[in-house]
């Protein structure tokens, strides 16, 4: 199960920067984040009093307060600081790529502010993620024209408040459910980009089709797939398998943004991919030996976990 669910969330994660490129031309980043959250956000909230009222039950004002902290780092500053990139005319694979420094920061940060433990292993198969990223990255950016160095920046931005949220989550003494944590964040930052649509006038959206299109792929896409996966399998696996798993998205949209939108795609660009995909095996393979006590002739070690 937790394969398949990896796997659905490694596309539906992609999905996020190709669902960008695709509203990129159509409308600025704020208005296409407002309309991608605020029909959201009302369908979630009209779930919370019928459907899902039940798990609302027992979350107290303090818990609450902190999914919405979690939400506006994890999804408003994410979000805005990768569409605007894209904007900015940085590729969907080199925006996916910066991001993937995120695992790397929050591994650094697992063990001093979890109090989680980190194989030897674990770090080897992190340290191929980071190789990999850094070989599309240095690919990508050597094919880009006309993009302004500090563009590459906004994503590295974005990247933090992702690394940030997930320690702040991972450091609460409870958890919410899952529902209550998607209705929170999504319901945050539609009022955060409907302040700075309004502040910005950019509210009104445009009759143009794509943007349409654009929007509907994010909805259902990245949102309920790829957000939704990521809280789900943090809880489920913990930070490192997450962590690793991340590695995978900026080869992976580099793959898709070249079939969609004609990006560079070469070489080194095939080879940061492989070393991707070898960092994922190294750590799912210590992890599986870690849960079979006999696999070493003796008792197995803990294993990772938030």
């Amino acid at each position: 199960m937790n394969l398949l669910l990896s796997i659905a969330f490694v596309g539906a994660w992609s999905s996020g920067f190709i669902g960008a490129g695709l509203g990129a031309g159509s409308a600025p980043a704020v208005t296409l984040l407002l309309w991608r959250f605020l029909p959201l956000a009302v369908v979630l909230d009209l779930a919370a009093l019928t459907v899902t009222r039940y798990a609302w039950r027992g979350t107290t004002r303090r818990e609450l307060a902190r999914q919405v902290l979690v939400g506006a780092l994890s999804q408003s500053g994410y979000l805005l600081t990768v569409y605007y990139a894209i904007q900015l005319g940085v590729s969907t694979g080199t925006t996916a790529l910066v991001d993937g420094a995120q695992p790397l920061v929050t591994g650094a940060l697992a063990g001093p502010l979890l109090g989680t433990r980190v194989s030897r292993t674990q770090w080897a198969g992190l340290g191929l993620g980071v190789t990999g990223v850094a070989v599309v990255t240095t690919a990508d950016a050597g094919a880009a024209e006309g993009v302004a160095a500090w563009a590459y920046l906004v994503p590295f931005l974005g990247m933090l408040c992702l690394v940030v949220a997930t320690i702040l989550d991972r450091r609460s003494p409870s958890r919410v459910a899952p529902s209550v944590a998607m209705t929170v964040h999504v319901g945050t930052s539609a009022v955060v980009f409907g302040a700075l649509a309004a502040a910005t006038g950019t509210a009104a959206p445009p009759s143009d089709t794509s943007f349409w299109v654009a929007v509907g792929w994010l909805v259902v896409l990245p949102t309920f797939g790829g957000y939704g996966l990521y809280w789900l399998l943090l809880r489920r696996s913990g930070v490192a398998r997450v962590n690793t798993l991340m590695f995978l998205m900026a080869p992976v949209t580099a793959v898709w943004g070249a079939l969609m939108f004609d990006e560079p795609f070469g070489v080194q660009t095939g080879a940061g991919l492989a070393l991707g995909l070898l960092a994922v095996a190294v750590v799912h393979r210590d992890e599986r030996q870690r849960r079979q006590p006999h696999a070493r002739g003796g008792a197995s070690r803990e294993t990772v976990s938030g």
